[in-house]
């Protein structure tokens, strides 16, 4: 069975040397994949409305993400492709192979043994990062967090299968794996929950994060990747220390960005029933155009954004990046304003049916709104910050994102006593621009100096 996939030309894919073609197959894959995101959370609203139920799913989501963030999506994005593709573009076929092994094992060992201490301490970090809930609620949230810890694990693997075809511009297998993830998300709603309760709910995201994986292995195997076990001759491997030393500053990033979703969480707690729910939502719908532009055409073109930093051909880089942001806020500006115009009648749309009611909808499309205004920034961030990291620069969007991570906190500090759930989308918004352009600025202060 195995070697009639691996045999099987749409599984083993194929390179795709334009940018713009590598964009439209990552933004077709993006549709379906957020077509299914918003079938899931309009299954989601519908059986169990804006309340305590998601309230808890999307809180048991925070930390397995921030592992998965921290262990995982730094070392995939900042380090391991621009020195896997330097590696391969330097035809050192055998050495790129060795590093992609050494970081499997590397990553994976890392983030089982994280995520088995942070499991068992779930309840403890819940009574931080949830103070308004009950000791009840939080008990749940626990339960359903452990389950949910096997899925950054999973995931792991996944990303470095999905670097290593990035990096060979193989974008159909990739753009594949977001689509199978949300189909197990939506098993669980569907057929786990009515056969183990709630707790489906946590079992679908681990089936998700198994099918991202699985998909992906075929056209791995069949770029060539060569498995070499694990020994402490990994560590003094100079590329791997090159990963680790790159991922540091990106992980540091990130964590500052979570600091931002923990932020929400924190705050959204104290706050009325379903208001965690509410904002995750309306940020679901939004993020659409920006998971379908703005990242599609940012991983699409970073590969070459790597290999022409490592060529050092400074005129092309910068030539490919004008391009490509052009492409993004040429899709990206229309659909802010259709989504501030046309509000309500997307949310009810997207939504609007069975417990998730007219209250509920009104909530919703008021905070995704205000979202809706930084969007263009938001769609621009993917691209800056891996035009820094193609650059091998991961200090400076970790530096940028310290500071839009303060003006976050602060925004939320002055407007939630005011506005509710609605000043934590302003605080998200103004944060986000001031990334971007603060982002927009040093990039091209760079190539200036």
């Amino acid at each position: 069975m195995i070697e009639r996939l691996i045999n099987n030309k749409i599984l083993n894919g194929r390179p795709v040397e334009s940018v713009t073609l590598a964009a439209v197959i990552i933004s077709i894959a993006g549709i379906a994949s957020r077509i299914l995101g918003l079938f899931r959370d309009r299954i989601l609203a519908s059986t169990f409305g804006a309340g305590d139920t998601l309230d808890i799913y999307y809180a048991a989501f925070r930390i397995p993400d921030l592992v998965y963030n921290l262990l995982v999506l730094g070392a995939l994005s900042a380090a391991f492709i621009p020195v896997f593709t330097g590696l391969r573009a330097e035809d050192k076929e055998g050495k790129a192979w060795k590093m992609a092994s050494g970081m499997l094992n590397l990553q994976t060992m890392a983030v089982l043994a994280v995520s088995a201490v942070l499991a068992l301490a779930a309840p403890w970090i819940l009574h931080i990062i949830t103070p308004g809930f009950s000791a009840e609620k939080i008990a749940v949230t626990a339960e359903f967090s452990r389950i949910m810890f096997l899925s950054p694990i999973l995931l792991g693997v996944s990303a470095i299968f999905g670097g290593i075809l990035v990096s060979f511009k193989k974008f159909v297998i990739y753009s594949l794996a977001p689509i199978v993830y949300n189909i197990g998300i939506i098993i669980g709603a569907l057929f786990f929950v009515p056969m183990m309760g709630n707790i489906g709910l946590a079992w679908g995201v681990v089936l998700g994060a198994a099918l991202h994986m699985l998909i992906q292995l075929p056209a791995v195997r069949y770029s060539g990747f060569r498995y070499f076990s694990f020994t402490l001759e990994v560590i003094k491997d100079k590329n791997i220390r090159q990963v680790i030393r790159l991922m540091i500053p990106r992980a540091l990033g990130i964590a500052v960005n979570q600091i931002n979703l923990l932020i929400i969480t924190i705050f959204a707690s104290t706050l009325a029933a379903g208001s965690l729910a509410v904002f995750t939502f309306a940020n679901n719908i939004q993020m659409t155009p920006v998971s379908l532009f703005g990242s599609s055409f940012a991983i699409a073109v970073f590969p070459i954004l790597s290999a022409l930093a490592a060529k050092k051909m400074p005129e092309d880089f910068l030539k490919n990046f004008s391009t490509v942001m052009k492409q993004i806020l040429f899709f990206i500006i229309p659909l802010s304003v259709v989504l501030v115009i046309l509000r309500a009648q997307i949310v009810r749309v997207v939504l609007g049916s069975g417990k998730f009611d007219w209250e509920d909808t009104v909530l919703t499309f008021n905070v995704m709104a205000i979202l809706a205004l930084s969007l263009a920034a938001q769609a621009l961030m993917p691209l800056l910050t891996r035009s820094f990291y193609a650059m091998q620069n991961t200090k400076t969007p970790f530096y940028i994102a310290l500071v839009s991570e303060a003006v976050n906190i602060a925004l939320v500090l002055l407007l939630i006593k005011k506005y509710l759930i609605l000043g934590l989308a302003m605080a998200f918004s103004v944060s986000s621009a001031v990334n971007a352009a603060l982002l927009f600025f040093f990039l091209k202060k760079s190539f200036r100096d």
